[in-house]
């Protein structure tokens, strides 16, 4: 089995950074990244408001989370750990937000579909970073150099507002996408799929369903 290829790769990320992506690569990030969700989205996008950040000079990277934070009496913010959440959830954003935005990586948890990838981050030059496992927030914490300004706290409290993190070699993330559109996840389990059934090789179906359950063995397979 060959060891994936482990890449720096700065949050500002040339297109020919990007081209030198390959499905499964292990990725560290350096500079500075954002956080973006639902709350945010819907400012910039749908009430439209001004972005404070210059983008993407200062940063390319969208980061799909959650951050474990406090913030210290002079002010200042404690974070120790930045949990990742499915992006998914915000496919109807990022089209938008990426070319507003020039986001060229988006960093969440559990990818999406090559077909979301072929009509939201093709069109865009985007691709996909994947966080590795679950519990890897404070893994991810270490990369973590400082937090330089949170924005938009008052109006959409702290799990939604705008973080702007300095990391160095935060990961490992996953390269989920490339600039073509294919989906790692899809591809491993389409190599899972011509396995499972030798693996249920003489075992009779089950005696007892619940209502709509199916015997196509391919829908245990998840990404």
């Amino acid at each position: 089995m060959t060891k994936p290829r482990e890449i720096r790769l700065s949050t500002t990320p040339t297109p020919e950074a990007l081209a030198e992506l390959r499905l499964g690569d292990i990725v560290y990030l350096d500079g500075l990244l954002y956080t973006a969700r639902e709350g945010v989205y819907k400012r910039a996008l749908e009430e439209q408001a001004n972005i404070p950040m210059e983008l993407p000079g200062e940063s390319a990277a969208n980061f799909h989370c959650s951050p474990a934070a406090a913030i210290r009496s002079d002010g200042s913010f404690d974070m120790g750990a930045v949990t990742a959440t499915a992006s998914f959830r915000f496919a109807k954003w990022l089209p938008e937000w990426m070319e507003k935005t020039g986001a060229r990586l988006i960093i969440g948890k559990g990818g999406m579909s090559s077909k979301d990838y072929k009509e939201y981050f093709v069109p865009n030059g985007a691709i996909y970073l994947s966080t590795v496992g679950y519990g890897t927030g404070a893994l991810l914490g270490r990369g973590i150099e400082k937090v330089e300004a949170v924005h938009w706290r008052d109006e959409l409290g702290l799990a939604q507002a705008m973080w702007v993190i300095r990391c160095k070699k935060m990961g490992p993330f996953i390269v989920a996408s490339d600039l073509d559109g294919n989906c790692l996840f899809e591809r491993e389990n389409a190599k899972i799929v011509q396995n499972l059934d030798r693996v249920y090789e003489g075992t009779r179906p089950a005696t007892l369903k619940r209502y709509g359950e199916t015997d196509d063995r391919s829908d245990e397979v998840i990404g």
